[in-house]
């Protein structure tokens, strides 16, 4: 039966061949659109695909050929006179898409002959003489399809298609109008990308591919390409990373670290996620950096947006930091990192004085619906710090986890007595205390030193302890150690 078929599909070559030489030696015709078509048909059955002949092949770059000639000829200011040909030109790149499906051998045939060549002059040409015509998007669409499927599962390809369009091609059908111009020429992208490609992204010299295809992340997040490029290869790249990151503004580095807060929390947390080490040293110097951009925020600075913008860069940096030191073993090294844990405890003092010295947006607050009974507006859903005092803990917290030197410098800073003092519930910072608890237990967890500390505040009376009650936790000494102990209910 499968030898059947296969005859039966060699025989249906001969006249498809013929019609198309015929397109090249009679006057344009609708019937030529119709031959064309019907190759297009054909070639969607792999037992068709598969027995097509190298003489098929070249009768259609004739074609192609013949309507790049025209193309360049054209007055561009009729489109009637163009309709056909684009017509045609559309059908071209249907039918050559549609044969490299699933074929490597016809991937190989197509590469030899030329096609790659003239379809990238046949693309760049369509944007000098016609990207703000509307009939042209059609033939547009299909051309990049067909350079999308050439390049699947095939490195000779990629490499030559990457040669031709990057960066000027590629940034500008990037920057179409035409949101399937965008999407087939993002799947081209991700096709060809391999590590050599992202080294060319990742050139000083050439960063608006990259940052275009992280605006369109922000801008077209429904756009599923370029979140791929974005993680499977952006993320994973130390010198890509930190060339778009010194090139964005704020907003962009906001959906650059949203992006990998997101591959954190979505990776198995027993396997790496993929970014590596060196990423995590950047990202941590950025935010000691940058991290006092924040206490700008209580002056009533966040109505101007480029200040808004950097302490929310700042935010998710925090967020990316707290995910990276949480559960994933690949990260831990930045626990010896001393100036990190510096800047987040001077950074957190500095918060929580700022709050507690007038009202403002660090200040703790219990409103827990949107709107307060007096009518005045809770900052519950619209701050931009919102759980960020809570976060910084969080980070502290993982630091000290296990590491006596981290736990002997937040004693040294004197951060042990303000993370206990933020053992209250705060409406501003959820699960805030939760955090101090967490926080409390790794800095005094086999130190002593610490132990006793806690222990001698205990006694002086200088803390708060009453959250801590109320939480269901009592601080006990027993054997000269400091026990953060539940308390039994009733007691």
């Amino acid at each position: 039966m499968h030898q059947a078929n296969m005859a039966a599909s060699s025989e249906c070559t001969l006249p498809i061949s013929a019609s198309i030489a015929a397109v090249l030696n009679e006057t344009d015709n609708p019937h030529h659109l119709q031959v064309l078509k019907n190759f297009t048909s054909a070639l969607r059955g792999q037992e068709y695909r598969d027995a097509v002949e190298e003489e098929v092949f070249t009768n259609l770059l004739k074609v192609l050929t013949r309507l790049y000639e025209d193309l360049q000829t054209a007055q561009t200011d009729d489109l009637q006179s163009l309709d056909s040909q684009l017509q045609l030109l559309a059908e071209c790149f249907r039918a050559q898409r549609n044969c490299c499906v699933q074929s490597t051998r016809n991937q190989n045939l197509l590469r030899e002959l030329g096609f790659i060549n003239v379809s990238f002059n046949i693309l760049k040409l369509h944007q000098t003489l016609l990207r703000s015509k509307e009939a042209s998007f059609e033939p547009l669409r299909c051309g990049i399809q067909f350079l999308g499927n050439i390049t699947v599962g095939n490195q000779m390809c990629k490499d030559d298609i990457w040669s031709l369009i990057f960066p000027d091609l590629l940034l500008e059908l990037l920057n179409s109008n035409d949101d399937k111009v965008v999407n087939y020429t993002s799947m081209v992208l991700h096709t060809c990308l391999d590590d050599v490609k992202v080294a060319d992204l990742s050139d000083p010299e050439n960063p608006q591919v990259a940052l275009k295809v992280m605006e369109l992340c922000r801008t077209q997040p429904d756009l599923d390409w370029t979140v791929l490029i974005a993680t499977q290869y952006f993320l994973r790249s130390p010198a890509l990373m930190e060339s778009m990151y010194t090139g964005m503004s704020h907003t962009e580095r906001v959906t650059l670290l949203e992006l990998m807060f997101a591959q954190l929390t979505e990776e198995d947390s027993d396997s790496e996620c993929g970014i590596p080490p060196s990423v995590a040293r950047f990202l941590a110097s950025a935010f000691q950096n940058g991290c006092g951009a924040v206490l700008t925020l209580a002056t009533g600075s966040a109505s101007n947006d480029e200040v808004l913008q950097e302490a929310l860069t700042v935010i998710s940096l925090l967020d990316v930091l707290c995910e990276m030191t949480s559960d994933h073993k690949e990260f831990m090294f930045l626990q010896g990192q001393s100036d990190l844990l510096v800047s987040t405890v001077e950074l957190l003092k500095q918060v929580h004085t700022i709050g507690k010295a007038s009202k403002n947006i660090f200040s703790a607050a219990q409103n827990f619906s949107s709107v307060s009974g007096d009518g005045d507006e809770d900052s519950f859903s619209q701050s931009p710090v919102i759980s960020f005092k809570a976060h910084l803990i969080r980070l502290i917290g993982n630091l000290c986890h296990g590491n006596s030197s981290n736990q002997n410098k937040v004693r040294e800073l004197e951060g042990i007595p303000l993370i206990l003092d933020n053992c209250n519930i705060d409406s501003n910072n959820p699960f805030i205390s939760q955090w101090a608890i967490f926080a409390t237990r790794n800095l005094l967890e086999n130190n002593q030193q610490n132990q006793e500390l806690v222990a001698s505040l205990e006694r002086q009376g200088p803390a708060d302890y009453s959250a801590l009650r109320e939480l269901g936790f009592s601080v006990e000494e027993r054997d000269g150690s400091l026990l953060l102990k539940p308390v039994k209910k009733g007691s």
